[in-house]
């Protein structure tokens, strides 16, 4: 096998060599002694190099080798066949015995001596009517039950030295076939398990300091071939910590993982109105599709006063705001809503622009009173649904609210976090109780 990875212009690392020297052991009378080989690894650590080797491998050894790849689904299977692993096989010197199939539905790369490597669906009744020889399901984090390996097994159960590889990165508590697998494998290394599963797993333990990079160099088995550590510093800082964790240091997290935990938020809520001096925080979306204007008060009250579609509309609502109630707006003028600032300032409002900074300040004094029940907000479901989905974005040696999420406006969130400060640090006047 690592000779089939020198073909395709890769020299194994040693955490792959190892699986390879244990995947392919025998047993007295010559048959291969694991039916079964799970591996489980951190991401970017050289995975789909040696799914490929030992597929090309299993290809060569003997005519007719019937294999199949899987992944998340039958369209991510065939994709890598034809654009990532048929091209690479092409390229190197078994191109000349290798025939790449491009035909939509029916990916496959056909070797001279009529081994063939095609794409499974990700299905349970996906190889009926098959013969494998050797199967792989990747991504096995994203099945929630055995139907891919249903597919495969059965037809296996003619085939000598039939073996089904799976082959995954940690996931979540919505992953049950993976976790099944996990389980399993790690029962079988604890019994002394020497056949029919072989399971190797490359993991930080739970409770591991993310930011500790002695735990990299325990958990990532490619660290000083193909990953550095300045590589992963940078992804260190520019990931959210559940994905980090997840990709790097493969270890599981729940689905309902939120920056701000539920019960925090819940106790947070209250009817009591800002009243006093008064901020008025605005921000705009990315794609400037909607817009948010929250309220605070020095004394930790904030609500979100306005939320809705377009932009047009948000100066004018921010003058009759800070005219009705004598109050202060404040903007990220870094930001989408920096483009309001020269409209407000020939308005005559007392406007506070803050810098990168002041919006990562903003940030995490909102978090930390909000941890810390210092705060009181009145309920709004999407400033609920914002709180749901925050993403922490480092920043040099700060963070600040990452401001993009395909599932929810964040703008109420931005608005919220420096109109908060604002009040709390820099107001400098305002009077009357705000009612809207």
């Amino acid at each position: 096998m690592a000779k089939a990875a020198q073909l395709l212009g890769t020299t194994l690392m040693p955490w792959q060599q190892q699986v390879v020297d244990t995947a392919l052991e025998v047993k007295p009378d010559g048959r291969l002694a694991y039916q079964t080989v799970a591996v489980h690894v951190p991401r970017q650590v050289g995975k789909s190099t040696l799914v490929l080797a030992t597929m090309v491998y299993r290809a060569l050894i003997a005519r007719n080798q019937r294999i199949a790849y899987t992944a998340q689904t039958g369209f991510d299977a065939r994709k890598k066949i034809a654009n990532d692993w048929g091209p690479e096989i092409e390229d190197s010197p078994l191109g000349s015995m290798a025939t790449l199939y491009r035909g939509a539905g029916s990916e496959a790369i056909v070797f001279d001596n009529r081994s063939r490597i095609e794409a499974l669906a990700s299905t349970q009744t996906a190889g009926h009517g098959r013969t494998l020889d050797f199967g792989c399901i990747d991504e096995a984090f994203s099945d929630v039950d055995d139907r891919r390996l249903q597919a495969m097994l059965p037809a296996m159960a003619t085939r000598q030295d039939a073996q089904v590889w799976i082959v995954s990165t940690a996931g979540t508590d919505e992953s049950t076939f993976l976790k099944r697998i996990v389980q399993d494998g790690r029962e079988a290394v604890a019994d002394g398990v020497t056949e029919g599963t072989a399971y190797f797993e490359w993991s930080a333990p739970d409770g591991a300091d993310p930011d500790d990079e002695s735990v990299w160099d325990a958990c990532v088995p490619a660290l000083g071939h193909t990953i550095s550590h300045d590589w992963l510093r940078q992804a260190r800082r520019t990931m959210t910590d559940g994905d980090f964790r997840r990709a790097h240091l493969n270890q599981w997290t729940r689905t309902d993982e939120r920056v701000i935990p539920q019960h925090v938020w819940d106790a947070a809520q209250d009817d009591a109105m800002p009243d006093g001096r008064l901020v008025f925080g605005a921000d705009i979306t990315l794609d400037r599709s909607s817009a948010s204007v929250v309220v605070a008060d020095e004394h930790g009250r904030l609500e979100l006063v306005d939320n809705r579609s377009g932009v047009d509309w948000i100066a004018d609502r921010l003058v009759q705001l800070a005219s009705d109630h004598n109050g202060i707006v404040v903007i990220d003028t870094y930001g989408p809503a920096g483009m309001l600032a020269d409209a407000l300032d020939n308005r005559k409002l007392r406007l506070v622009k803050y810098t990168t900074r002041d919006v990562c300040y903003s940030a995490n004094l909102f978090y930390d009173d909000l941890m810390a029940g210092k705060m009181r907000v009145r309920p709004h479901q999407a400033l609920n649904e914002a709180v749901a989905v925050a993403e922490k974005k480092p920043l040099g040696s700060s963070w600040l609210w990452a401001r993009f999420n395909p599932r929810a406006d964040v703008s109420p969130l931005h608005a919220a976090s420096i109109a908060y400060h604002c009040a709390k640090h820099r107001n400098q006047s305002a009077s009357r109780p705000v009612i809207f």
